[in-house]
C-alpha cells in the first residue's frame, strides 16, 4: 500500500489562486513532512493559510484542508515558495532528527563501489570509513554525536537539507528521503527508481 502525506507544511499561500486558472480559487503550495512531496492544497472556504503553518491532509476529517489540488514539481513553485522552502525544511528535519540519525545508523551500500551516504554531498571514501567505524561501535544518538566522533565532518544537518533540496529539484539518479518525480503513463502514477531510507 502507497504511503501518503499525512500533513504538510505551507510555503505560500495564494488568495486568489495563480494568474492562468480559470477557477481563481483560494490556493497553498506545500511540502509534505514525510516524504517531502510538493502539492498545491485548496483550503476550505473563508480560510486563510499561514506561511509556516502545519496542516493535515490525511484522510481523516480535515479542519482547514478541503482537498488536495495536485502534486507539483520545483519548477511550478512560486519564487516565494522556494525562497521559503530550506525553513520548511529545516522544520521538518529538526522534529524528525531520530529519523535522519538512523540514516547514518543504518544505511547500507547500493552497489560493491556505492554506499548510500555517499549520496550526500560532501561525504567521500574517508567520511564514509569513519562513519561506518564508529556506527560499528556505537549507534551515533544526534546529529551532534555524529559531528563529534567523525573528524571533520560536515554538518549532518546541511548534508541532508542540501540532499533533499538536490532530490526536490529532480537532478539526480538516486532518492534517498524525498518521493522521486512521477511520470504519468496512461492514467497511472509511475515512479522512478529510487529507494527512500535506511
Amino acid at each position: 500500500m502507497l504511503k501518503m502525506e499525512e500533513h504538510a507544511i505551507v510555503l505560500d499561500f495564494l488568495p486568489q489562486g495563480r494568474a492562468n486558472d480559470p477557477k481563481r480559487e483560494p490556493l497553498a503550495q506545500s511540502i509534505g513532512d514525510t516524504f517531502f512531496t510538493l502539492l498545491e492544497l485548496i483550503p476550505k472556504p473563508g480560510l486563510v493559510l499561514t506561511v509556516g503553518e502545519k496542516v493535515y491532509i490525511g484522510k481523516d476529517a480535515r479542519e482547514k484542508i478541503d482537498h488536495i489540488k495536485r502534486r507539483i514539481e520545483f519548477k511550478e513553485l512560486t519564487s516565494s515558495a522556494q525562497a521559503e522552502l530550506p525553513v520548511a525544511i529545516k522544520t521538518v528535519i529538526d522534529g524528525r532528527e531520530k529519523d535522519f540519525v538512523d540514516f547514518f545508523n543504518k544505511a547500507g551500500a547500493i552497489t560493491l563501489r556505492l554506499h548510500r551516504l555517499e549520496l550526500l554531498p560532501g561525504i567521500g571514501k574517508k567520511h564514509l570509513t569513519r562513519i561506518l567505524a564508529e556506527r560499528e561501535k556505537k549507534p551515533f544518538e544526534s546529529f551532534a554525536d555524529i559531528s563529534a566522533r567523525v573528524e571533520l565532518m560536515p554538518s549532518p544537518h546541511k548534508l541532508i537539507t542540501d540532499e533533499i533540496m538536490t532530490e526536490l529539484q529532480g537532478t539526480t539518479k538516486y532518492y534517498l528521503f524525498c518521493k522521486p518525480p512521477f511520470q504519468e503513463r496512461e492514467g497511472e502514477e509511475r515512479f522512478r527508481h529510487g529507494r527512500r531510507f535506511p
